[in-house]
């Protein structure tokens, strides 16, 4: 059964398409990647499907609801981490998920029970009562996932989630996405540039670029279309986009680039 669809959704600003046409079905339980360089249109579609852009023509639903004519009920039926910083750095961990479970109108009797059980899932109950700004890339991360289930979602939208992070974070960070899924069977939907990710993350993938959507399948499935033997997922990607993924950055131009999106909102 489909927990999220799309039907030539398309999103255009001004006379650019950035988002051009794009159906896809992804079904509860998954962990669907889309994959795509940078300007690729894969940040847009999100936004589109959890309501912070209205699509220019088509449509999209999220766990049953119209995009466009439910958008309060998508809202309460997902999550959502994005690129840019949304933890405070200011205030603990205890206190960033607290603000949330206010937010999201958890019962006052429920609200310890849940950020005590979130923070424990994400590995993070030594660390409730330190300041954020503290905190390692993935361990800010980790509660920025545990922010976005704190209201229990049935779609859990990741935007990059591992982004910076070195090898160790980047694995528990993955083991924790697993985790959402097997334990709670939450729907992932990520964007990611790792097709290292993806290959150890999703049961499918759609690749994306220019604004549509080149091709979907298990990553096994899009290795084997390929004419040669053994081919890796970044052969994959580099055969239908033409293009090549650019290496990841050190630290300080993840946090600038975090930055920067934050700030552009």
């Amino acid at each position: 059964m489909s927990i999220l669809e799309t039907k030539e959704i398309t999103r255009c600003f001004g006379a650019l398409t950035a988002v051009d046409r794009v159906s896809i079905s992804v079904e509860a339980g998954e962990v669907f990647g889309l994959l795509g360089p940078n300007g690729a249109g894969k940040s847009t579609l999100i936004k589109m499907m959890i309501t912070l852009l209205p699509p220019t023509t088509g449509q999209a639903w999220v766990a049953g609801f119209d995009v466009a004519r439910k958008g309060s009920e998508v809202r309460r039926s997902i999550g959502y981490v994005p690129q840019a910083i949304s933890a405070d750095g200011q205030l603990t961990g205890y206190e960033n998920l607290l603000i949330l479970a206010k937010l999201y109108d958890i019962p006052r009797r429920e609200r310890q029970t849940r950020i005590q059980n979130a923070l424990a899932f994400m590995g993070l109950a030594d660390s409730a009562e330190k300041l954020v700004s503290d905190y390692s890339g993935g361990m800010i991360r980790r509660l920025e996932i545990a922010q976005s289930m704190m209201h229990r979602p049935r779609v859990m939208f990741l935007d990059e989630p591992t982004l910076g992070l070195d090898p160790g974070a980047r694995a528990a960070v993955w083991q924790h996405v697993g985790r959402l899924r097997d334990r709670f069977g939450m729907t992932i939907f990520l964007t990611t540039n790792l097709m290292e990710e993806a290959d150890a993350l999703c049961s499918r993938v759609a690749i994306m670029n220019h604004g549509k959507v080149m091709v979907i399948g298990t990553p096994e499935a899009l290795k084997s279309c390929i004419s040669k033997e053994n081919a890796s997922l970044d052969e994959v990607f580099i055969h239908y986009t033409g293009e090549k993924l650019e290496s990841p950055g050190g630290y300080r131009d993840t946090w600038r680039r975090r930055r920067t999106a934050r700030r552009l909102g």
